[in-house]
């Protein structure tokens, strides 16, 4: 009995990788960073991935491609899926934001999906009782704990006109405490005597899973109701880095990178973050200046529907900054004309290439911890949906801190909607506050005379 429970700590614990490495015959058998003991108690489970793999290249695509090598054929598959998922980004940016919210729905509950089939089919053989049932519950919860603190936020007047919306939000974290502590004692009841352990620990793991995906796909959204921009800008630098740190690597790459993911090399590491960084400059530049993009989305009482027109702030509007004396010998110029938005996309760029890969290098451990290639085959040649977003929820929770940390600021709309709302003798009070405050200011005298 004790080996058992060895072997399953053993299983659940990520894997130490070798300093050394394996020999050469031992590699062709084994994924990187594997062990005899892993082996062993991978046997235990009855398989060597949690997630099976398979060729999933569309029939069309290996027909067409049958002649080239295993490297070359990966190389056009990977490009072409990368076209078609580029195509249909573009086409969701131009359905509008209700659109997109959904996409970052559905991406959402396809990542949770993934992640919790693992654990899911790691441990299977001991038939742990609701862990399927309450981990979606779980999301369940969490969402709409997330999804009405953001109704209630952007939509203020929206549900101070409707009853049943004012009182829901009026008690909502209440209502989303119970429908969680609810989950609690479901699992708490669940609990059997032989599986104490091993419950307790796809308990955390349900809660991980909630907080890396759920929680930053939530920040997704925040960052799209600041405008556009800060959410198309963002993604496409990862994805932008993504790409040219693949083609670099690809082409010139000799020097890894990185033991966690041995195909990474520094060649594409560094390649990927100057083109990154001279896509952001360029992006950023188009993109702001047209106000769909650079305004944020509201919504509109009266029409019932989204907007993104406005006047736009200083962010978005070209200014000349010099440039430094010691570049001006070798640009020729004295000054340039760019928008500030462009120096904030310098830093959102970095992050994407210098740090956003972090967030992949995560993934790759967490996968050799259980030894498997992909998170899933959704996507043949990219695996599935969370192996293309394990470096933008990374990137989303950047965005997030950042807009709040050097960007927003106060917002005049949503105190005057929520005085709004405050009965009649609160608001004379705010009123004549607000006048006292002004008139000894001098800036209502001023006011007045003029």
């Amino acid at each position: 009995r004790g080996d058992g429970w060895a072997r399953v700590i053993s299983q659940a614990l990520p894997l130490q990788l070798p300093e050394d490495g394996l020999g050469e015959s031992e590699s062709e058998n084994k994924l990187d960073g594997e062990t005899a003991s892993d082996s062993e108690s991978k046997s235990d489970f009855g398989g060597s991935s949690a997630v099976p793999t398979s060729d999933d290249t569309p029939e069309v695509l290996n027909r067409a491609l049958s002649n080239l090598s295993s490297r070359w054929k990966n190389w056009w598959v990977r490009g072409i899926l990368t076209l078609a998922m580029i195509t249909f980004f573009f086409i969701i940016i131009y359905l509008g934001p209700m659109v997109l919210m959904t996409i970052v729905m559905c991406v959402q509950i396809k990542c949770f999906h993934e992640i919790i089939t693992i654990g899911y089919n790691v441990y299977h053989s001991y038939d742990l009782p609701w862990f399927r049932t309450l981990s979606w519950y779980f999301l369940l919860c969490v969402n709409y704990f997330f999804y009405g603190e953001t109704v209630t936020d952007y939509f203020f007047t929206l549900v101070q006109r409707e009853e049943p919306l004012r009182i829901l939000s009026k008690y909502h974290r209440f209502i989303s405490f119970a429908l969680y502590l609810t989950g609690f004692c479901m699992f708490v009841l669940s609990l059997v005597k032989k599986h104490y352990r091993l419950q307790f620990y796809m308990f955390g793991w349900t809660h991980v899973t909630l907080l890396i995906v759920v929680t930053q796909s939530h920040l997704i959204i925040h960052n799209l109701f600041e405008g556009m921009i800060w959410f198309i800008v963002p993604i496409s630098c990862v994805i932008c880095n993504d790409i040219m740190a693949y083609m670099f690597g690809f082409f010139f790459g000799r020097t890894p990178l990185i033991k966690l993911s041995p195909k990474k090399t520094w060649e594409g590491f560094i390649g990927g973050f100057f083109s990154t960084v001279l896509f952001g400059l360029l992006l950023s530049y188009v993109m702001s200046g047209y106000r769909c993009f650079t305004c944020p989305v509201e919504f509109n009482n009266d029409t019932n529907s989204f907007t993104v027109d406005c006047e736009p702030s200083e962010l978005f509007q070209l200014q000349e900054y010099n440039i430094p004396v010691v570049l001006q010998s070798v640009v020729g110029w004295k000054t340039v004309r760019m928008y500030p938005f462009q120096i904030h996309s310098i830093a959102l760029s970095t992050f994407a290439s210098l740090i956003g890969p972090f967030g992949g290098f995560f993934a790759s451990g967490f996968k050799r911890a259980f030894k498997i290639k992909d998170f899933a085959n959704t996507i043949p040649g990219h695996g599935g949906i969370m192996d293309r977003f394990d470096c933008q929820y990374l990137m989303a929770t950047f965005v997030n801190v950042y807009i709040a940390s050097f960007i927003r600021g106060p917002n005049p709309s949503k105190l005057i909607q929520q005085f709004l709302t405050l009965r009649p003798d609160q608001q004379l009070h705010i009123f004549n506050t607000l006048k006292a405050h002004l008139v000894d200011r001098g800036i209502l005298g001023s006011l007045e005379d003029a």
